[in-house]
């Protein structure tokens, strides 16, 4: 805290409690947007050391938190206020709860009297406020006292980094938070997350399986990258010669450019297929879920080993044998029983196959527009510059070709929600001490974002937001086409993106595919803000989740 305790102690109130305790456990940053109910908790920002990012809605403070979690590792707290603030956030906690992003939400509540159903009309009153998050959090809690504010906080906190990590819920009423708070201020907290290891006779028995294998591969999902699971995956992947590919939450766990590297083909039929002739099949880190298991056409006929932190999602959709751990932690374990194997000549010949085969269809589709403008996206960025990208026909593309190198890849693949880029990498950048950040929407995502051009230019973040304008949901209008033979809805009016963030002050360009390089490279280095515009009409591949051949 800035000023002393003796000089404040006077005046000390919930709202002081709730920022000690974020402090005490670690927090440098917090997000959210200001309300009624809770300006004691804002009030005592100003005497803190915390620095507030404030976005211009709910749930692109959400999402924005959900962007510093994913590249800090650290639990990011998200401030709301009561009832319609609470409730614009819960779109951005699903994406976190589906991709296991750690945040601690903290909602401020209508006051004490009014709780319990008592229905006494408080503005932003709410029947169970609590009850409209449980679907997105990991669970709930309510702070009804100052003395249970620094507790109910350590343990939210502790429950959110603890694998399967996620959001967590604790809501203070308006007058707790106001009140004067009779307990010292809070230094002594703690909140370390609860270790999840494999049981040892599980880690023998699959260490087993994989040494008889003569076909074992490796599936690494985005529970290995939140682990930092990489160099264990790396080592077991080497021991074992076993090819690896990775879901699209997984990119990153593994070098996209290794000879075991099937990189992340996952809608493509062949690499499908190559995952089911497997005589044994390592899954760490993934619940084999729709876009996992090629729209659940996936069919394993060989032995399945699954690690997997989220207990709900162990052989929730392929039977086999389960491994309730961390991913790290139990691939540090395999790793240390499985033997060398002597199946370099076969994984080798294997992978370069399957990329043959996988290449070959991309070349008859008449696709040179998108695969070069992903191209270009890849060669404008600095290795480790992290890219964050929304529902959008690029998006999608960079789901299975984009090589992520040293930078994070995140995309809102975990809830398909809309909206999620440009926020989430502006969270990202308020952690990363002026390194660049690239956002990636479609136009119509964009239009849920364009507010946040604001935050942009208030906390002058070097995010560079490309925005693919191919006139509506093209993505929606891909899928309507398809099934109907036409599409009906996705049809957008826009603005001029690049004279509406003129506006905000942030330089802006529209481009083209051939100067797209170019003028990514420029942005990126300004060292500030920046938005490039690229008129384009994109597809997606076509999907190859029915095929047979």
């Amino acid at each position: 805290m800035t000023v002393s305790a003796a000089e404040t102690s006077h005046r000390r109130n919930g709202g002081d409690v709730v920022v000690e305790s974020l402090e005490a456990l670690g927090a440098t940053t917090v997000f959210g947007i200001p309300g009624q109910h809770a300006l004691g908790l804002f009030d005592a920002l100003r005497r803190s050391d915390l620095r507030f990012v404030s976005s211009r809605a709910e749930n692109n403070a959400a999402f924005a938190a959900d962007g510093h979690a994913r590249v800090t590792g650290q639990v990011t707290p998200l401030l709301l206020s009561t009832g319609p603030g609470a409730l614009t956030a819960l779109a951005g906690l699903q994406e976190a709860m589906a991709a296991s992003v750690p945040l601690l939400v903290i909602s401020s509540q209508i006051p004490s009297p009014g709780l319990g159903g008592a229905r006494r009309g408080f503005l932003h009153e709410l029947p169970d406020q609590q009850a409209a998050a449980r679907g997105v959090v990991k669970s709930t809690r309510i702070a009804r006292a100052a003395s249970q504010i620094p507790s109910a906080i350590a343990e939210a906190w502790r429950e959110a980094a603890t694998a399967p990590c996620g959001p967590v819920w604790v809501e203070i009423p308006q007058d707790i938070l106001l009140a004067e708070a009779a307990v010292p201020p809070v230094r002594d907290l703690s909140a370390t997350p609860l270790p999840l290891r494999p049981r040892a006779e599980l880690v023998t028995e699959a260490a087993g399986i994989l040494a008889a294998a003569e076909r074992p591969v490796i599936l690494a999902g985005g529970g290995a990258v939140r682990a930092g699971a990489q160099a264990a995956l790396l080592e077991l992947a080497e021991r074992l010669q076993a090819p690896v590919a990775t879901t699209f939450g997984g990119k990153g766990a593994f070098p996209w450019a290794h000879p075991l590297s099937l990189q992340s083909w996952l809608e493509d039929r062949h690499l499908t297929e190559f995952l089911e002739r497997a005589d044994a099949l390592l899954v760490v880190g993934s619940g084999l879920g729709e876009l996992s298991s090629n729209y659940h056409t996936f069919t394993p006929r060989g032995r399945v080993i699954q690690i997997e932190a989220d207990l709900g999602k162990l052989e929730s959709n392929h039977h086999g044998l389960g491994i309730h751990a961390d991913a790290r932690t139990a691939l540090d374990h395999l790793a240390a029983e499985v033997p060398t194997g002597d199946r370099a000549g076969w994984a080798h010949a294997a992978v370069a196959d399957v990329l043959a085969r996988v290449g070959k269809r991309l070349a008859g589709q008449e696709l040179g527009l998108e695969q070069g403008i992903l191209a270009s996206v890849r060669a404008a960025l600095p290795d480790d510059t992290p890219s964050f990208w929304d529902m959008t026909i690029l998006g999608y593309w960079a789901w299975s070709a984009y090589d992520p190198r040293a930078g994070a890849f995140h995309s809102a693949q975990g809830a398909g929600g809309l909206g999620y880029g440009l926020p989430a990498a502006l969270g990202a950048a308020a952690a990363l001490d002026g390194a660049p950040v690239l956002a990636v929407s479609g136009d119509g995502g964009a239009m849920y974002s364009l507010a946040e051009l604001a935050t942009l230019r208030q906390h002058d973040l070097p995010v560079t937001w490309l925005i693919v304008d191919d006139g509506g949901y093209g993505i929606l209008r891909e899928y309507m086409t398809g099934t109907f033979g036409a599409a009906t809805a996705t049809e957008l009016t826009r603005p001029d993106f690049a004279a509406l963030a003129e506006s905000f002050g942030i330089p802006a360009v529209t481009t083209t595919p051939e100067s797209l390089k170019a003028d990514l490279v420029e942005a990126l280095g300004s060292g500030g803000p920046g938005v490039v515009v690229l008129p384009a009409r994109l597809n997606m591949f076509a999907p190859t989740h029915l095929e047979t051949t």
